[in-house]
């Protein structure tokens, strides 16, 4: 099966494989051919059936190249999944491969943010670790990300440790789960908002999405991947992993994170964080000196002068052959 042009999918045409996943709102199968994974809703009743539509039609929107960097960034509701007229659920793609870890028990996990931000640990110690050059650019794919959606006119709502999914081959790069809870700015939300503990905005309910509110937990997981710290909260000290920013970055990110703690609507916009985390830095421009005037020779323009007469023919007068 394929997204193909995004149309509705009988639940009864689906042949599926055992759940290989559940959450809070539903349970993740596996097709029979492999193809793409099914998010079953555990209360279709608190479904919005409109509002999975038209995350389904935002994607079909898009051209063929936002089109492929959206599937790249995230597992998007590919297609609603029907039954007597309520829809059950979406088909979305599996996450990329690489973005996978296998225990030492044999079993494979997904590779989460929660093994990015915290001290690694002997139970997971098969997930290689990144440099600290490495956990700068993953910082900066995930503000990236944000960016890329908010541009796009969509709210994300829940970012947290675990639905930010991360790889560093064949380059550094992230990947967003539970697409479901995004919304386009404007629009009604498939279910009640998610949240997650210690990622919530303290100036809101944390049933509210706003794009404020993904802009101070764009804070929070640019700091806690720079840090590996899974609690830091703005208005608190950063200690970034060594080398991980130089001088001008480590002032920068310091600065927006401090300017997160404020209120609503001064919270840093991911552009920001975007420049903070940048390797190319910032170019101060000053202004252009102005040409030096050249020099004049006064003696030229205001000495003595002579003047003769200009002899100015009268009108009417006849020359000597007689024309006017």
């Amino acid at each position: 099966m394929s997204a193909g042009d995004g149309a509705d999918v009988a639940r009864t045409s689906l042949r599926l494989r055992d759940r290989i996943g559940s959450g809070g709102q539903g349970d993740v199968h596996a097709l029979a051919d492999g193809s793409m994974l099914f998010k079953e809703y555990k209360d279709p009743s608190r479904v919005n059936g409109a509002a999975l539509a038209d995350l389904v039609e935002f994607r079909q929107s898009l051209g063929q190249a936002d089109r492929n960097h959206l599937d790249s960034l995230a597992a998007w509701p590919l297609r609603r999944v029907v039954e007597g007229g309520r829809v059950l659920g979406f088909l979305m793609r599996r996450a990329p491969s690489e973005m996978t870890w296998r225990t030492a028990g044999g079993s494979t996990k997904l590779l989460e943010l929660q093994y990015l931000i915290r001290p690694p640990k002997p139970a997971w110690q098969e997930v290689a670790q990144p440099t600290p050059e490495q956990r700068r650019a993953l910082a900066l794919a995930c503000v990236e990300a944000v960016g890329w959606f908010h541009s796009a006119g969509l709210v994300i709502g829940d970012i947290s440790q675990a639905n930010v999914l991360w790889s560093l081959t064949p380059v550094t790069t992230v990947h967003f789960l539970d697409c479901d809870g995004f919304r386009r700015v404007g629009r009604a939300a498939v279910q009640a908002q998610a949240a997650t503990p210690d990622w919530n905005d303290p100036l809101v309910p944390s049933t509210e999405a706003t794009v404020d509110t993904d802009a101070y937990k764009t804070a929070l997981v640019a700091a806690r991947i720079v840090t590996r710290d899974p609690y830091v909260t703005p208005g608190k000290e950063l200690d970034p992993v060594a080398g991980c920013l130089n001088d001008r970055q480590d002032a920068a990110v310091r600065g927006l994170f401090s300017q997160a703690a404020g209120v609503r609507g001064s919270r840093p916009r991911p552009s920001e964080w975007q420049t903070a985390l940048s390797d190319r830095g910032t170019i101060t421009l000053t202004a252009a000196a102005p040409r030096p005037r050249p020099a004049i020779n006064h003696n030229v323009l205001d000495g003595a002068r002579s003047r003769t007469p200009i002899n100015l023919r009268a009108p009417g007068r006849r020359t000597d052959s007689g024309a006017l």
